[in-house]
């Protein structure tokens, strides 16, 4: 990884853990991140005239890439607003930002690209599961099935995979508008084109989820008489930090880095859950955010 890619993730990173807070102190609806989702859309979408004289056109492989990333992003958003209601945001959001990292470095075996996996990488990915392992532990001696088969960690598992899936697609995405652009675009100037298409995909996916969900098409109203304005903020917020790590995956060798490094919030989130939302404290969860940022550490170095 580049300097500068290390700067745009943290960044970034910073931001992630920002709005994840307001959604789980605020409104862990899916009716709230279609909201706010709409808000970065518009926020971003004028970002198209950067380049020449309108939306330029996108290779025919890209658009079933759009589907798949909606589609891939309904999954993360709504097992990520059930793992908030269910569980602890110092539990929930380190599962969801440790095991991705470990699925796209696997990904990369069957996708002929593991040799630009180094060592150091797959050593922070072992410490990265490690400190997964630990999270949920009450007591070192604690090792049961039932700290983990319970509904918090299951829907932030699947959110896991929703956001290894999106990842993995917006990755393979930007490489085709890079290498079918007229001339060539530099990394930013392709996530410039690509995320208010890819915001539009989610923004449809999402909306759909809850145009057909009463529960969901009630908190949305709630949401639009009560908080309108907490959800503008926090789709200013969401999409801006994840355009960072689109241009972020132009200035690596393998996108298994940026995944990997994005988890320097992990210790964050847990240190912002025990202070500002009163959650538990343990021994083991200690332990566990520190394997995990130690990999973070070494998946970054590598």
């Amino acid at each position: 990884m580049t300097g500068f890619a290390i700067f745009l993730v943290l960044v970034s990173a910073v931001i992630h853990l920002g709005w994840n807070l307001v959604v789980k102190r605020e409104h862990p609806t899916l009716a709230f991140l279609f909201l706010s989702s709409a808000c970065g859309t518009l926020v971003l979408a004028p970002m198209l005239l950067w380049i020449g004289d309108g939306p330029p056109q996108l290779p025919p492989a890209a658009w079933g890439a759009l589907a798949a990333t909606g589609l891939f992003q309904l999954i993360y958003c709504s097992c990520l607003v059930g793992a908030y209601r269910k569980g602890d945001l110092s539990i929930a959001y380190p599962l969801i930002r440790s095991i991705p990292p470990v699925l796209v470095a696997l990904a990369a075996v069957p996708l002929g690209r593991a040799q630009l996996i180094s060592p150091t990488c797959w050593l922070g990915i072992i410490a990265i599961l490690a400190g997964g392992v630990l999270l949920p532990m009450r007591h070192f001696a604690d090792v049961r099935l039932r700290n983990y088969l319970n509904v918090c960690c299951g829907l932030s598992f699947l959110s896991a995979i929703g956001t290894t899936g999106y990842c993995l697609v917006d990755d393979f995405a930007l490489r085709m508008i890079r290498d079918n652009s007229e001339g060539g675009l530099s990394a930013i100037d392709a996530a410039i084109v690509y995320v208010p298409y890819q915001l539009a995909s989610v923004v449809l996916f999402l909306g759909g989820s809850v145009l057909f969900n009463s529960s969901e098409r009630r908190n949305l109203a709630a949401i639009w008489r009560q908080s309108k304005r907490t959800a503008a903020v926090a789709g200013a917020c969401m999409y801006p930090s994840y355009f960072l790590v689109l241009i972020a995956m132009g200035y690596v060798a393998e996108v298994s880095y940026v995944v990997g490094f994005r988890q320097v919030s992990v210790p964050l989130s847990v240190l912002v859950g025990i202070t500002l939302l009163g959650e538990p404290r343990s021994g083991p969860k200690w332990l566990g955010v520190l394997l995990l940022f130690a990999g973070v550490l070494m998946v970054g170095a590598g």
